[in-house]
């Protein structure tokens, strides 16, 4: 699976700058509200909504915001009525780009999704043009920690049915299949582990290098417009980000 831990790790970099994000709550409150409406309220059977929860929590996102979702999402409180959407697309010099949304307004979101990859060098495509270039994996990322023994810990990844396990600089990457991140998941939360990423998630099999200044610069406002758009929930990509930029 190559480069999936240059991606994990800039997920990991961006995910500690996303609570800056003023609509980050947006986006969860709209994922929430989802999971509850395609699997009902109860978290311990709906793992959908438990991921959302737990990605909002970790957020820190008020606990009067996420019961708000929840009761939108049972019809108690009156909300908008959400579809979920995949673009695939390519940026500058050919980056594969997908663009997952939960949108209430199809062509809204369509409109705007083509005018960001057509200002910035790229341009959207049609459905499965790039997805072939991903796989569906959970991923769930743990800080290091002085507390933390490497090798347990990759035992006990392992033993609860993780794919891989990966050692980074700063965290430790367990990877799943999509049908044991739940279970990995809770077996390594009541085990007392506490995950910096948890989601599961498009990694791509291969990254792409970028080496132009204005592809560089285009790359980076492409996701950074799409990533500033409410109805935008994710944005994949197999940008071989510079360790040196600021994302």
């Amino acid at each position: 699976m190559a480069g999936h831990s240059k991606w994990a790790n800039i997920k990991h970099r961006k995910g500690k700058q996303d609570a800056k994000r003023a609509k980050i709550f947006t986006k969860l409150a709209r994922k929430i509200t989802v999971a509850v409406k395609e699997g009902g309220d109860d978290e311990e059977y709906n793992p959908a909504l438990k991921t959302a929860i737990e990605k909002a929590k970790a957020q820190n996102m008020p606990n009067d915001n996420i019961e708000r979702a929840i009761k939108k999402g049972t019809g108690d409180l009156e909300g908008a009525s959400f579809e979920e959407l995949l673009y695939e697309g390519y940026g500058p010099s050919g980056v594969a780009v997908m663009v997952q949304c939960l949108t209430d307004n199809k062509n809204r979101t369509a409109s705007d999704v083509r005018h960001y990859f057509d200002k910035y060098g790229g341009n959207l495509g049609s459905d499965g043009c790039v997805s072939f270039m991903f796989d569906r994996k959970g991923l769930l990322a743990i800080d290091k920690d002085k507390n933390i023994e490497e090798e347990e810990l990759m035992l006990e990844a392992i033993e609860a049915g993780a794919e891989d396990f990966q050692v980074e600089k700063d965290y430790f990457e367990v990877i799943t299949v999509p049908e044991d991140f739940s279970k990995v998941r809770d077996i390594l939360k009541e085990n007392g582990y506490k995950f910096s990423t948890a989601e599961v998630s498009f990694v791509p099999q291969t990254t792409t290098e970028l080496k132009d200044e204005k592809d560089i610069k285009d790359m980076s406002k492409l996701i950074d417009a799409l990533e500033d758009n409410d109805d935008v929930q994710e944005v994949y990509h197999n940008w071989d980000i510079p360790e040196d930029l600021d994302i």
